[in-house]
């Protein structure tokens, strides 16, 4: 049985050594083949396979988890597209970028045709979940899939962000305002442990950064102010956050020709209207017309001013006072009107009155023509230089009463002889005679009282229409003055 079963044992080894000198060949060309497959596969899929076969993006990228993830970001402001002030939104639209290593997505150039950056889909690796805390709405922002990779490990990811942001919007200098508005970036779960947040460029590189800003709109981009901070919510762990903050500015070139200068002619015609006879009817319409005119002006631009609940602009205030500048001068016009009209069933003016106002008044306003007294008869001179129509009706009468007494003197001479009227009707003529001229003088005296008493008035209403006008004017004028320099102030400011 033994010599039996050794040469069985031998055919095995045999048979074991014929197998490995034919089969060994043959896998060594397989294995060949198959590296030759390879080396054929373009060498961004073979890096791309090489990077993603086995990677996690649902863990942070480092190597030890005590190392936090620093991402580095920046911002370029594009557009402004519009600054909402009654909700207190401000829309923008910004170039983003932000870059961090990723120590699971390094190689080798050499082993890749030299290959020193890959673009890969967003969505198959791990990125921060960095978002802005002032967002109120989604904005219409294009979806950028791929992210640059550097064989180093750094991760690029550039994307354009149409930016809807709550914001403090301070209206009371419109439209010289500058609005302050912060875009604050930040990891909403992570905190400083597990994710930094650093500045891609130097501070003073990006405030003055206006190389892709489009200058055309509205609104002038000033400066972007960055700022870094450490926050921590109710005692617990500290966050990181970058703080950008946009500082514009309106252009008020075309809020000033349509709200401003319209305006100001209607307030330069009000005070034009001053220098109509205040005796005329004409102004009161006048100035009725302007109210009406300013308040039609009003009602259009109502919808141009920007409206909140917590403030109203310099300007709205500056129209209300010019409306409420117009009404007192329409009350002014009429109360002038009314003194001077129909002067003559008006009662004298009383001497306090003309102490006040033809007196002192019109000294201090360089209106004093001739003294006023309190009489009305010691106003009429006692020897007039030139004869009045009173007067010549006065010596008209006299003259024809001569003529009338001498021809009845000769009269009576050549009739005498004949025969001699009765004494008793002689006296009745003179006495009628008197009675009617005593009617003509008190009537021309009456007339005179009536003249000068309107005289009166009108001196009155004159001098307090200039003393009311030029206190309208004054108030214009400082009004005018005190919103000028704060506009020019905030504009330049």
């Amino acid at each position: 049985q033994r010599t039996a079963a050794m040469p069985l044992s031998l055919r095995q080894v045999l048979l074991a050594l014929l197998l490995l000198i034919f089969l060994g060949p043959c896998e060594g060309r397989r294995k060949q083949g198959i590296k030759a497959a390879n080396n054929t596969k373009p060498a961004l899929l073979q890096l791309s396979d090489h990077l993603l076969t086995h990677y996690k993006k649902s863990v942070r990228p480092v190597r030890d988890w005590r190392k936090p993830t620093t991402v580095s970001i920046d911002v370029m402001i594009y557009a402004i597209l519009s600054v909402d002030e009654k909700n207190q939104v401000l829309t923008t639209y910004i170039w983003y970028r932000q870059y961090w290593v990723d120590e699971f997505l390094k190689w080798n150039p050499e082993d890749f045709d030299n290959i020193t950056q890959l673009s890969i889909p967003t969505d198959y690796i791990w990125v921060p979940d960095i978002l802005i805390n002032e967002f109120v709405d989604v904005g219409k922002s294009p979806n950028i899939p791929y992210v640059y990779v550097r064989h180093q490990g750094e991760v690029q990811n550039y994307k354009p962000i149409q930016v809807v942001t709550a914001c403090s919007l301070d209206i009371y200098n419109f439209p010289f305002d500058v609005q302050n508005c912060s875009l604050t970036f930040t990891s909403w779960l992570h905190t400083i442990r597990d994710i930094n947040i650093s500045l891609w460029r130097l501070p003073e590189k990006v405030k003055l950064d206006k190389s892709v800003f489009m200058n055309q709109g509205e609104w002038e981009l000033l400066y972007v102010l960055t700022q870094f901070r450490e926050f921590s919510v109710e005692s617990s762990e500290s966050y990181a956050e970058m703080k950008f903050y946009v500082v514009i500015r309106r252009r008020p070139l075309f809020y000033t020709v349509s709200l401003l200068l319209p305006s100001i002619f209607l307030m330069v015609m009000d005070i034009i209207g001053f220098y109509l006879p205040p005796d005329s009817g004409e102004r009161v319409s006048f100035k009725i017309t302007l109210l009406l005119g300013y308040s039609v002006f009003l009602i259009i631009v109502s919808d141009t001013l920007p409206a909140t609940a917590i403030g109203t602009p310099l300007i709205g205030i500056y129209f209300v006072v010019c409306m409420a500048l117009l009404v007192i001068s329409l009350t002014e016009t009429i109360l002038i009107v009314r003194l001077v009209h129909r002067q003559e069933l008006q009662p004298p003016v009383p001497a306090w009155l003309r102490h006040l106002v033809l007196d002192r008044a019109a000294v201090l306003l360089c209106l004093q023509d001739q003294p006023y007294h309190s009489s009305s008869a010691l106003q009429r001179p006692t020897v007039p230089s030139h004869p009045t129509e009173n007067d010549t009706c006065s010596a008209t009468i006299n003259h024809c009463s001569r003529l009338g007494g001498l021809q009845d003197l000769e009269k009576n001479t050549s009739e005498r002889g004949n025969h001699s009227p009765p004494p008793q009707e002689n006296s009745l003529v003179v006495h009628g005679l008197l009675q009617e001229l005593a009617t003509i003088r008190h009537f021309l005296e009456k007339q005179d009282e009536c003249r000068d008493i309107a005289r009166d008035w009108l001196r009155v209403g004159s001098v307090l229409d200039v003393l009311l006008f030029r206190i309208y004017l004054l108030a214009v004028l400082t009004y005018s003055i005190t919103l000028g320099t704060l506009w020019s102030i905030w504009q330049y400011a």
